[in-house]
């Protein structure tokens, strides 16, 4: 067993699309009509990173899965996180076909009755004080909202973000994000950002004998302390693309920070929110309320992008400035994709269902961490998995190719994940998947980390 360097792009939120294995991937795909679709793609969009070239072409998406050109289908355990209700769930289908005959766009002078429904139901499931919306077009766009409405309450323009966070692409996301590649070459971004480390329990910055990850969030009280002038505290209340759960009293001591430091709290749960945690929003599931909601992903039911900023009442106090003020601020589609996802989420009864399928993901992949040596660390939320890889339990050194191995024996054999930080699996299949279903997956997961602790010479 090797250690393979990659290049600081690697290890970041998402796939690296220029691997050797992604290379051959692409390469042996025999259908001439994909490879011709990938041609056109590439000549056609802007290149970016973790974006091109495109893993695969699609045609079809219903229920768990995704289904490329050649008929072949996936279970989709990546979604970008808007596949909480699957693709085509019919619920959302037909109240979008109903908005779209009756009231397609309502210019931003006006209001309508789903956008008010909606938004009476996101602050109904919200609970608490959080009873206060704004509609935006996507997350990234709430993010940007929820840092004005801060420099507002507080009169201070600085943030504090963790390190290895991500809020966003656009250029104030990528200022308070703690991704460093997202902001190689960028040039000046916005000032007044300061990052502490992530409470991450396995490899911790600075870990602590006992285990508890509470000293992490006296980075927050000393940078607010020395820096001054702070307005807002962004994070994740659990980070999405590697899995990172910090505790519940890591979380009551960084609201009782912001409470003492008049700090505005903003939790970003783009990812994670309507669903995920086995609550609707996975701050719930600490027990505490941020004084900022970033919603999105999710909230369009995997049909329609929207998202939204929520805050509280005493917070309503910007009304000469212009917090959001986009074109889509109140979408009827929109809206109507929102509210018909909530009603299904309530319908389906799938928070209970997401908590008991959670309970059967912990055991299924802890028993495989005991068997497979090349599993390092298994952590999780809800229908949100970790599952870190490494060449050595004592070094915990990070197992790149072979994290690799695994994602592509797994599309091979139907299923679709994303790798985070070049090494963590992250697996967060719909909420609504049958236990057939995630037995199947299991099961494959576990057949290709089998083949790669073989291939590796694990054993």
């Amino acid at each position: 067993m090797t250690q393979n360097i990659k290049p600081t792009h690697f290890r970041s939120e998402g796939d690296v699309n220029t691997t050797p294995a992604r290379q051959a991937w692409n390469a042996s795909m025999d259908d001439e009509r994909t490879q011709a679709l990938l041609k056109r793609d590439s000549e056609v969009f802007i290149h970016q990173a973790m974006s091109t070239p495109c893993l695969d072409t699609l045609e079809a998406a219903e229920g768990i899965y995704i289904q490329d050109a050649t008929g072949q289908k996936y279970m989709d355990f990546h979604g970008n996180n808007v596949h909480q209700l699957g693709y085509a769930h019919p619920h959302v289908i037909k109240r979008v076909q109903e908005q779209i005959a009756k009231l397609p766009f309502s210019p931003r002078r006006f209001t309508n009755e789903t956008a008010i429904e909606c938004a009476e139901k996101l602050t109904q499931i919200c609970g608490g004080e959080l009873n206060r919306v704004l509609f935006a077009p996507g997350g990234t766009s709430a993010v940007g909202m929820a840092l004005k409405l801060a420099r507002h309450i507080t009169g201070n323009y600085k943030v504090v973000s963790l390190w290895d966070s991500f809020h966003g692409a656009s250029l104030d996301a990528i200022s308070v994000g703690g991704e460093a590649c997202f902001r190689q070459g960028m040039g000046p971004l916005m000032a007044g950002v300061e990052r502490i480390p992530p409470a991450v329990s396995y490899r911790g910055a600075f870990p602590v004998a006992d285990g508890s990850d509470v000293h992490y969030a006296d980075y927050l009280k000393y940078v607010i302390e020395k820096e001054g002038g702070v307005g807002a505290f962004i994070a994740e209340a659990v980070r999405n693309t590697d899995v990172q759960v910090p505790s519940k009293a890591y979380w009551k001591r960084i609201r009782e920070i912001c409470d003492k430091h008049n700090v505005m709290l903003i939790i970003d749960d783009i990812p994670n929110g309507m669903g995920r945690s086995g609550e609707w929003f996975t701050y719930q599931a600490y027990d505490i309320e941020p004084d900022m909601l970033c919603i999105g992903k999710g909230l369009g039911g995997g049909l329609v992008p929207i998202a939204a900023m929520v805050t509280k009442d005493k917070y309503n106090t910007a009304e000469q400035i212009s917090m959001g003020h986009y074109t889509h601020e109140k979408s009827p589609i929109g809206c109507a994709a929102a509210l018909a996802t909530m009603e299904a989420i309530e319908q389906d009864g799938l928070l209970d269902k997401a908590k008991a399928d959670s309970q059967f993901m912990r055991e299924k992949l802890l028993e495989m961490k005991a068997k497979y040596p090349v599993i390092g660390d298994v952590r999780g939320i809800g229908m949100l998995w970790g599952i870190e890889l490494v060449t050595d339990h004592e070094s915990k050194a990070r197992a790149y190719d072979e994290a690799e191995a695994v994602l592509y024996q797994c599309l091979n054999n139907g299923v679709s994940f994303k790798v985070s930080q070049g090494n963590v699996i992250q697996l967060s299949p719909p909420l609504i998947i049958t236990r057939e279903q995630l037995t199947e997956a299991l099961a494959i997961f576990e057949e290709a980390i089998a083949k790669v602790c073989k291939d590796f010479n694990y054993f």
